[in-house]
This record gives C-alpha cells, sequence and structure tokens, in this order.
C-alpha cells in the first residue's frame, strides 16, 4: 500500500525507527509496537478511505486481544467515511490539520529569561516530570505504563540519532518540551508539543518551536510538519510561525475503558 498521507507517513517513520512492526499489504497496513502495547497509535491499522466499512473487522482481527480500536485513514481531505455509523458503533473520529513550511517566521512572543537547549542525559527526569504534569488523562496502571515506554522511546530515538528533544528551561526547570524527528531526506515531524500548565501563554512553546525548527533546518530539513487540532489554541501558534495548512489526518478510536486511553504522538 502506497500511502498518501504526509501525516501517516511520518508516523510510519518515527515508528520505524522506534523498532515497531509494520507490515505492508495491498489494501492496508498494520502498525505493532511491542514494547508498549498501551499505546494506541503505536498499535493500529491504516486504511484508504473506500476500505473503512471493513476497518473496524480488519482491526478485530489483527488485534484480537486489544481492548481499543485505533484505525488510521490513509486520505488528505478528511475522508472519515459515515459519522453517523461510527457514533452507533461508539467509535470517535478525531480529524486534525497537517501543517507544514519550509521556512519560519520569528515568534510574536519571546520567551524572556527562558534558557531553550537541547536535552541531554541528565535532562529526561525533568522531561518525566513535565509530561507528568501536562498528562490530562485520569491516573491508571495503563497510562502510567504508556507514559513511562514512550518517554523511553524517545530518549533512544535521540540516543540513536534519529530525534532531538528540546527543552525551556526557566529557573533550571523545564516547563516545555518538543522533539523534532529527522529523516535524514527532507520531512521533519515535531512530536509532543508541551508546556506546563501553570507556565503557558508566556510565549514558552512558540519560542521552542521557532528554535527547534531552525535546528532542525540546520540539520538537512526541507520541509517543518506538525500535526494539531484545528479548534485549538496550539494551532495560532503554529501559523503565527509560518505554518499553513496542507491536508487533514484522521483517525478513529474506541476504548473499553476511557481512563485507559493512550493519546496520538
Amino acid at each position: 500500500m502506497k500511502v498518501r498521507s504526509l501525516a501517516f507517513r511520518t508516523d510510519l517513520l518515527i515508528r520505524r525507527l522506534a523498532g515497531a512492526i509494520v507490515v505492508d499489504h495491498p489494501s492496508h497496513q498494520v502498525v505493532r509496537t511491542p514494547s508498549n502495547p498501551n499505546f494506541w497509535w503505536g498499535n493500529f491499522v491504516l486504511v484508504a478511505p473506500d476500505a473503512l466499512p471493513g476497518a473496524p473487522d480488519l482491526f478485530a482481527a489483527e488485534f484480537p486481544e486489544a481492548s481499543h480500536l485505533a484505525i488510521g485513514v490513509d486520505g488528505t481531505e478528511g475522508e472519515a467515511g459515515h459519522h453517523a455509523e461510527w457514533e452507533r458503533l461508539g467509535i470517535g473520529v478525531e480529524i486534525d490539520a497537517v501543517l507544514t513550511t519550509s521556512s519560519l517566521r520569528g515568534p510574536v512572543a519571546a520567551a524572556g529569561g527562558a534558557v531553550l537547549r537541547a536535552l541531554t542525559g541528565d535532562d529526561w527526569g525533568q522531561a518525566e516530570r513535565l509530561r507528568h504534569a501536562c498528562d490530562e488523562l485520569e491516573p491508571s496502571e495503563e497510562n502510567a505504563a504508556f507514559l513511562t515506554a514512550k518517554l523511553a522511546e524517545e530518549r533512544r530515538l535521540c540516543e540513536a540519532g534519529d530525534a532531538v528533544w528540546f527543552g525551556a528551561f526557566v529557573d533550571g526547570e523545564m516547563r516545555a518540551s518538543l522533539g523534532v524527528v529527522l529523516d535524514g531526506e527532507g520531512p521533519a515531524r515535531y512530536q509532543n508539543v508541551e508546556t506546563h500548565p501553570a507556565f503557558r501563554r508566556r510565549g514558552l512553546a512558540s519560542s521552542l518551536v521557532h528554535f527547534a525548527g531552525v535546528e532542525a533546518m540546520s540539520r538537512g530539513a526541507r520541509t517543518l510538519v506538525i500535526v494539531a487540532d484545528p479548534a485549538g489554541e496550539a494551532i495560532r501558534i503554529y501559523r503565527s510561525l509560518g505554518f499553513a495548512e496542507t491536508e487533514r489526518q484522521v483517525r478513529l478510536e474506541r476504548a473499553a475503558d476511557d481512563t485507559a486511553r493512550s493519546p496520538a504522538p
């Protein structure tokens, strides 16, 4: 299956770099991340829009033990099938904006006083504290396991040279962070842009997105790719930096227990 979606092409790149098993079929792809079974979007099927009606059965056949359902739709225009049918089945539809740029504008409000830099080995404890502070899911064993495994994966990607994680430090404490994964050929994909709830609206995120993008382009990236909720506050920040929407990414998901939900990348 030739993947059209830039968002899913970069998702699959990251999954492969992280050691996931990606099986390519003529009509779909199956992605498994054995090291993190609680990561929905590390364990999903990707189908073309015309294959959507049979996608839930396909997922059940590929992941018979899964308590969740995660289906990616390989389109660019937000093709999601019949919403009423998904609602009847208890399946949620997430349609995100995929934004790209090949040149950045400076942030409108710079994060005065913050130190922006790539993380070192000593910073990952702070990265874990920040991730938990930003996590909006109900506490559960499954979610705790997901967060631990995801952070370990991110650190491995950095140590292998496939990604760089950046932090914004205020008085020595990491208050915002994000990752950038590079493929060595052109696109660079942002990951997990997050700011501590008590330090939002101070310009930390916009300054860090700009700082990381400049660094990625200095390492050969030609196109910066970021995915955002089209109705969320973050998309305004990305647009102010020069990002523009180029496609839509569609994900269908359902959990047996919403408290065990693992968010997308």
